[in-house]
């Protein structure tokens, strides 16, 4: 790691040798330096940081990018979607952190070689994105001189998602004898509570050494891992390996006699299933490591590098031009593709993905809001299975409703494997103090967002049969929430009092500019989303309204109360006010306090902070984007100009959603500097707190602020719409999408626009808000800005 804005130095690799050769041929890196995150360095007190950024992941399983054979400060860790636990004192529920399978010590000859007593000689630490491969290459010596080479691979695979896999090689360079390896669990903070124990008898097999461990938590999940190794030699002396059986750990202990300058591999499989996956979890552990072990290592990497590939072809953003945007865009996609499972419908993505145990694994907004966009264009059956999950936790969001006083659905704020609230009531600032926490009560706009999101993957899929059956229920509960949740008063206008919008310094607001646009839309959304589900599948549509007691004239009701929705629109400023009475509070300079490290809120109190029109997040400006069809072009350069020096970004989620709308509105240079913050955030930590997980949600805001902010890209039920603005340092932006079935290729410059077809039915596009056209498949359209206009000049088939 290094001081440049990224903190990611490239360096150059280590020779290939006779070593290399001997582990899998899918070992070797990529060569393009922009698919590689390099850490060339060895810096103890921030392995946490670099264990979060170099996790490997398939969204079953998450392994964090602890070093084979590390520091005291190494905290190997196993994240599982979707297992939880009530941990004391906590009451609760947290993501699982499972102790990591790692390399614990060596032994050479009789001197004991942990890691606090050998020098490190060289060290390089990988990240293949491409391949999805975390890669560690390093050298080390002991106080008598004796030096050892070690490589090494881990893969979580994308294959076959139950599986993690680890390769090493060892190369003794001057010492000739006998070498003890141990491997085994180490334990993290977080994982006292979860003890591993044999539930069967170690072995051998056919195919190396095999352990079978079980593990379960308080709230009655059990977790079988079935652990396979197998060690080979280039040389005689191999002594058969002994297992070794402690209190709360398996250790497997291997004794052997080497030679100098020869090379010896251990790969180890492994398998995990769990009671919420299947029945009988231990049986399909063993059932599958047997499996792999007969087909070896180098067809399940084959087999997962495969899927790499296939997943990168539609998702990938090349940028052309900006060397450190490209590489960030492409750390962006991997940790996004990372973390969903198309496979598992009861699963959510969490604020940290399975990168780190930051907000105890909970499901926020943020998942509908920041990352259902890329899953939707890039992988749509990922993004299906996460609104499922919303579907399958619709009976928690009607119970929180009916609690709080309220008809149809109100989504949990935070949220784990049931649905219900786990929102911590209270909080500790970083100076002591205990204050509580009202978002888990107040923050009621998650419910249009889930709502929005739902739309939005059927406007770009095409899915009928989803939203005839989960994704309408899901709409028209979250609009009955939100016909009960206000009233109409005096004024004649419908009001929704006392809530928190996305901007959290002001708790119990009126008119909340965000919450109450977004109910409208809902309102309005699910209305039309009645007349669609009774002309395309009127059966299931009579049954849905039947199971819901759902009257005929409940749409128009809704439609009703859209019409006369309280939207804080000052037509005579031509702006929108954050909430009832924001333009009456003290204005601050944040100029002055610049730079800070705390919190404007710390740095002024909570309360003073209330009484400003300081803002934490985007809050209208997000609607700038979500709702961008429905507000003027003037009022959203107004509404901007006003609210962005008054933004303190004291969220991970606000400066990719002030890149997006500032590329949108034309001024490049502030959204280039918003996106330069944004991929900061986690590649030179600088909010901090990288150690805990990768920031998830600003990572899908980079990749939508390139999508939607410098490419201009613009959804409706007809077709796509782009609007470029294509940095003049970029040469080019490029990327595929899929649009209900269909490729799109997109390439944008800074006065050319090219969109192709690549297969599928005919498609309506516009660029520039221009004429629309209707393109072929196998068909270009080829745009540029001519005369202070975008023209279509030309279309051929390619």
């Amino acid at each position: 790691m290094s001081d440049s804005p990224d903190s990611m130095r490239q360096v150059a690799m280590p020779e290939s040798g006779a070593a290399e050769a001997a582990l899998p041929g899918e070992f070797i890196p990529t060569d393009d330096p922009l698919w590689l995150m390099i850490d060339g360095e060895f810096t103890p007190a921030r392995e946490h940081e670099f264990e979060s950024l170099f996790c490997v992941s398939n969204g079953y399983l998450g392994n964090r990018g602890a070093l084979p054979i590390g520091t005291a400060l190494s905290a190997p860790t196993l994240f599982l979607a979707g297992v939880f636990d009530v941990i004391a004192p906590s009451s609760l529920p947290e993501l699982v952190a499972l102790p990591g399978w790692t390399l614990l010590s060596q032994s050479i000859g009789h001197d004991h070689a942990a890691p606090e007593n050998f020098s490190i000689l060289d060290h390089h630490r990988l990240l293949d994105m491409r391949q999805g491969m975390f890669r560690r290459e390093f050298r080390f010596g002991d106080k008598e001189g004796h030096i050892m080479r070690i490589r090494f691979l881990r893969i979580a695979s994308m294959a076959e998602r139950h599986v993690a896999l680890q390769s090493s090689l060892f190369v003794s360079e001057n010492y000739s004898g006998q070498l003890e390896i141990r491997f085994g669990f180490l334990r993290s903070p977080g994982t006292s509570s979860i003890i591993f124990s044999p539930s069967a008898s170690s072995r051998e097999t056919p195919f190396g050494s095999a352990h079978f461990l079980e593990a379960k938590t308080h709230t009655g999940i059990t977790i079988a891992l079935a652990l396979g190794s197998h060690f080979s030699a280039a040389a005689d002396g191999l002594r058969e390996p002994y297992i070794r059986h402690t209190a709360d750990q398996t250790d497997d202990v291997m004794k052997i006699e080497i030679k100098a300058g020869k090379t010896y591999r251990n790969d180890w499989i492994e398998v995990c299933y769990t009671s919420r996956d299947i029945k009988q979890p231990q049986e399909a552990s063993v059932a599958l490591l047997q499996r792999l072990q007969a087909d070896g290592v180098t067809a399940a990497i084959r087999r997962h590098v495969d899927a790499w590939s296939r997943r990168w072809q539609t998702a990938d953003v090349e940028i052309e031009g900006d060397e450190d945007a490209q590489r960030a865009l492409r750390f962006a996609c991997y940790h996004l593709m990372s973390a969903a499972n198309p496979e598992d419908e009861r699963v959510s993505v969490g604020a940290k993905g399975l990168t780190g145990s930051g907000y105890k694994g909970h499901v926020f907004w943020d998942t509908e809001i920041f990352l259902l966009p890329f899953y939707t264009l890039t992988d749509p059956p990922s993004a299906r299975a996460l609104l499922m999950y919303r579907f399958h936790t619709l009976s928690a969001a009607r119970d929180k409703a009916r609690q709080q006083g309220y008809r149809g659905a109100l989504y949990a704020w935070e949220s784990a494997d049931t649905g219900e609230e786990v929102t911590p009531p209270w909080a500790i600032t970083p100076m002591g103090e205990v204050i509580p926490v009202l978002t888990g009560i107040e923050a009621h706009h998650i419910s249009a967002d889930v709502a929005y999101a739902v739309w939005q993957y059927w406007t770009a899929t095409g899915d009928d049969e989803f939203l005839c059956s989960a994704g309408g229920e899901i709409l028209m509960e979250t609009a009955r929430f939100w016909a009960s949740r206000g009233q109409i008063e005096d004024d004649g206008l419908y009001h929704i009092r006392n809530v928190i919008g996305p901007d959290e310094y002001h708790e119990s607001i009126d008119d909340n500019a965000y919450t109450n646009w977004m109910a409208q839309w809902n309102l309005e959304c699910a209305a039309a989303a009645a007349r669609v589900l009774k002309e395309r599948c009127p059966d299931q549509w009579r049954r849905l309204a039947g199971r819901l007691a759902l009257h005929e004239e409940e749409p128009q009701a809704w439609l009703a109360l859209g019409r006369v929705m309280y939207t804080g629109v000052h037509p005579e400023h031509c702006m929108i006010e954050q909430f009832d009475g924001y333009f009456a509070l003290e204005e601050i300079d944040l100029a002055q306090y610049a730079p800070h490290s705390l919190p404007i809120d710390i740095i002024l109190g909570r309360e003073h902070t209330r009484r400003t029109q300081l803002v934490k997040q985007a809050d209208v400006v997000m609607l700038l984007h979500l709702l961008s069809a429905r507000i003027p072009s003037g009022m959203a350069q107004t509404c901007f100009r006003y609210y962005e020096p008054r933004t303190e970004h004291g969220s991970s989620l606000s400066p990719a959603m002030h890149a997006l709308v500032a590329a949108r509105l034309g001024n490049i240079d502030m959204a280039l500097r918003y996106f330069r913050q944004t991929r900061e955030i986690d590649l030179a930590n600088n909010m901090g707190n990288a150690a805990s997980g990768v920031h998830i949600a600003a990572l899908g805001g980079l990749w939508q602020a390139a999508v939607f902010g410098f490419a201009g890209l613009n959804l409706n039920e007809r077709g796509v719409a782009f609007m470029p603005h294509c940095p003049a340092g970029w040469r080019a932006i490029r990327f595929p999408l899929l649009w209900r079935g269909q490729r799109i290729e997109v390439r944008i410059e800074p006065a050319l626009a090219e969109i192709r077809l690549a297969d599928g039915m005919p498609l309506q596009v516009v660029v520039g808000g221009s004429t629309e056209i209707r393109l072929e498949a196998g068909w270009q359209s080829r745009w540029e800005w001519l005369e202070g206009t975008w023209k279509e000049t030309a279309r051929e088939y390619r």
